[in-house]
């Protein structure tokens, strides 16, 4: 369910002022009748009509964001501002995250407003891989490659990761490949290996590479090919 002059300020891109007024003026029709309450509890999928203009919420959407540091990706936060105040689209207040990052680490966030899609996105048992470029305080131990690739013990964990791929950039410098999305894991998997992560960027999600052209707070839409292949079997 969705108040009434919430689907038409998303419907019409107007404000909730402008909605107020519209209904007021008698111009809105639900289900064939006049309505004049913007409380008005309607169904996503109700017949709404606006000036002889029948209405519709526009279809599941899908963004990518190169998140800057310093942002959560939530919609409300105490301390921190949240990636949606970046994101100025109509409706946004009804998108969420696939695939939360931290508030210091940056990258590749994907935004929609499809649980079904998010989910394929996110449930482990899709295994769908998550590439980090990462940066350590101390350089990388002969050992780490081999004991990510078999599987480490986090703390406070009852199993190992699954096997992840590391490749080595520079002493302190490397890409991280895992496909599982445990909290804080990449830190808390070179935590285990005695190192600490200093810096975290997220470079690619499954088959969708963060866009090099998007700035840090920047956006787009996905293709329908980026969004489909989620559905693919790699």
């Amino acid at each position: 369910m969705i108040r009434l002059d919430k689907f038409l300020c998303e419907t019409l891109a107007i404000t909730r002022s402008q909605a107020t007024r519209i209904l007021k003026e008698g111009r809105v029709e639900v289900e064939g009748e006049t309505k004049k309450s913007g409380a008005l509890k309607i169904a996503e999928d109700a017949n709404v009509v606006f000036d002889e203009q029948s209405l519709a919420l526009r279809g599941p959407r899908y963004y990518m964001m190169n998140k800057p540091e310093g942002f959560v990706c939530s919609h409300d936060d105490p301390y921190n501002p949240t990636v949606f105040v970046l994101f100025e689209e109509v409706g946004a207040d009804r998108m969420h995250i696939a695939g939360r990052l931290d508030a210091d680490t940056t990258g590749l966030v994907l935004l929609t407003d499809d649980g079904q899609w998010s989910h394929r996105v996110t449930s482990p048992k899709h295994k769908c891989d998550k590439t980090y470029y990462v940066w350590l305080a101390d350089p990388i131990s002969q050992e780490t490659e081999a004991a990510f690739a078999e599987g480490v013990m986090l703390n406070g964990e009852k199993t190992p990761t699954l096997p992840a791929t590391l490749e080595q950039v520079s002493e302190t410098e490397c890409r991280l490949t895992i496909s599982e999305g445990r909290y804080h894991q990449v830190k808390r998997m070179f935590a285990a290996m005695g190192n600490k992560v200093v810096g975290l960027h997220r470079e690619r999600i499954g088959h969708l590479e963060l866009d090099d052209d998007l700035e840090p707070g920047e956006f787009r839409s996905l293709t329908e090919e980026e969004v489909q292949a989620f559905y693919k079997k790699a």
